[in-house]
């Protein structure tokens, strides 16, 4: 039997810093949150790699959009969003070792019949996924679209995320790394390496 979930909407950031564009789930879920208000209800996670470890955030959430670097079709940079079961699919073509632990979390949840009942993924085709910490310029250049793009998809599943000004005086503007006072952002156990320049 399902528990009722306690977050309404989960936008969950995916990736390995460590990986160049793998990383691009990560730094755009922290961009969303310095730059936009949350609403009650809305929360967001940096997932990192955490895989399987991420099933009870995915139990507890209604809703779900994943960002995340996605392998398909395109030049490097274009965006990429995915419903449903197409999600599954996609992630598992594996495009990186993180990607092993997402396709365990989106089938453990479908074999406890505890998944989200709207799963999302926002992505961006990467151009390396080589070890390195810095993304590529195409995929540096889409993030901020992919936080375009997270957000019209809460408002269209009914959660506004208003942007945030200087005039909210809560740091969110000047903030260079994730993790200032602008930053809502969740860490999955409270692990954090540092985040690179967004």
């Amino acid at each position: 039997m399902k528990q009722e979930p306690l977050c309404e909407l989960l936008i969950l950031g995916l990736g390995n810093l460590l990986c160049s564009d793998d990383g691009v789930g990560v730094v755009a879920v922290h961009r969303l949150a310095r730059g936009h208000r949350l609403p009650a209800g809305v929360r967001a996670l940096d997932g990192g790699t955490l895989g399987l470890s991420l099933l009870p955030h995915l139990q507890a959430s209604r809703r779900v959009i994943l960002l995340d670097a996605v392998a398909a079709q395109g030049a490097p940079g274009s965006l990429v969003r995915l419903d449903g079961a197409d999600v599954a699919t996609a992630v598992a073509g594996r495009l990186s070792v993180h990607q092993i632990g997402v396709a365990d979390l989106l089938e453990g949840a479908r074999l406890l019949d505890q998944g989200p009942e709207v799963l999302r993924l926002l992505g961006v085709v990467p151009a390396s996924t080589a070890l390195g910490i810095e993304l590529t310029p195409n995929v540096a250049l889409a993030v901020d679209a992919l936080v375009a793009m997270a957000v019209r998809e809460a408002r269209g599943l009914g959660f506004e995320l208003p942007a945030k000004s200087e005039a909210d005086g809560d740091g969110a503007c000047d903030e260079e790394r994730g993790d200032g006072p602008g930053d809502q952002v969740d860490r999955a156990f409270g692990i954090t390496l540092g985040m690179p320049p967004v």
